[in-house]
């Protein structure tokens, strides 16, 4: 079954670390999406850039509009995703529980929906 595990922490947190302790957190993840990928794990593993780049888009009443940065004020943004293969939620939750960042922040495991049915309708 396929997991996402969203992976949430606050940027500042980041931002606070020296320059050697975000290069050896940054080595750590690369290993860590390294071993996932070994391990067959993992399907995509991906970070996103700062909050600052995101853009926020609503429809309402068939009008669009649009806001700069993320929709929701909290100290944690959504920082990057792992898409995994489990067997079952107990081996996502093992897999998620080492996602370096998971020590920062939280890491959110949801099953991906198995049915033929998408968002966008295709």
């Amino acid at each position: 079954m396929k997991y996402i595990c969203l992976i949430y922490f606050d940027e500042k947190k980041l931002e606070a670390m020296s320059k050697s302790e975000l290069d050896a957190f940054m080595e750590e993840c690369l290993a860590c999406d390294v071993q996932l990928k070994k391990s067959g794990h993992a399907i995509a593993c991906q970070v996103l850039e700062p909050i600052q780049s995101a853009t926020t888009v609503r429809v309402r009443k068939g009008r669009v509009s649009i806001m700069d940065g993320p929709f929701a004020e909290t100290k944690e943004q959504l920082g990057g995703f792992v898409l995994i293969n489990a067997r079952d939620l107990n081996e996502a939750i093992q897999v998620a529980s080492k996602i370096p960042p998971a020590r920062l922040g939280s890491v959110e495991v949801r099953p991906i929906g198995e049915s033929n049915h998408t968002l966008l309708g295709a």
